[in-house]
């Protein structure tokens, strides 16, 4: 007699996070199914809720971007921040996405109160508060959200334009024009 096929959990988590970020980033929140999700990761529909909870939450899991490991520690001024935003989060390429920027998955699903909600949070509380703190003098905040206008409009560019330049250029060229334009905003 066969034994039971034992399930990994953490394995399982992942492809399902994997398999909701590449639906989501596709057809949104309200496009996507919990059965579609499931298949694409190889599993049953239930597991999704034994590990997430409901559908809801398992799109906040997959939404959630986390400040990169440390950057708080070694990025002491706004320059040093932003240039680990654009090194990871802007020519990163994160796990699970098949190539899908995770914007596509926030565009996508932006017309959900709870979606606008958690952006809000994580983007203007998160990131935002974050490199505001970092600026000296007045204006702080305004300085910040410019920098994350620049920093989104650069994941626009990329994840839904298209641009033939961006996605081409030399990495370490477009994080020397990005701290150039920090660094006037710090003065």
């Amino acid at each position: 007699m066969n034994a039971p096929k034992r399930r990994d959990r953490a394995a399982t988590r992942s492809a399902l996070l994997d398999a909701a970020r590449r639906r989501f980033a596709e057809h949104g929140f309200d496009g996507t199914g919990v059965r579609e999700i499931a298949a694409d990761a190889g599993v049953d529909a239930t597991l999704i809720f034994r590990y997430f909870g409901s559908k809801q939450d398992l799109f906040d899991a997959a939404l959630a971007t986390e400040v990169p490991a440390g950057l708080g520690e070694r990025a002491a001024g706004p320059v040093e921040f932003t240039d680990a935003l654009v090194k990871e989060v802007v020519f990163g390429d994160p796990a699970g996405t098949d190539g899908e920027h995770p914007l596509l998955l926030m565009l996508r699903s932006a017309g959900r109160p709870e979606v606008r909600a958690r952006l809000h949070e994580e983007v203007c509380n998160g990131y935002l508060a974050d490199l505001a703190a970092r600026f000296d003098g007045e204006d702080a905040a305004l300085r910040a959200e410019l920098v994350g206008a620049l920093l989104l409009g650069m994941g626009v560019m990329r994840a839904v334009v298209g641009s033939p330049v961006l996605p081409a250029a030399d990495p370490e060229r477009v994080r020397a024009r990005v701290a150039a334009m920090v660094a006037a905003l710090e003065a």
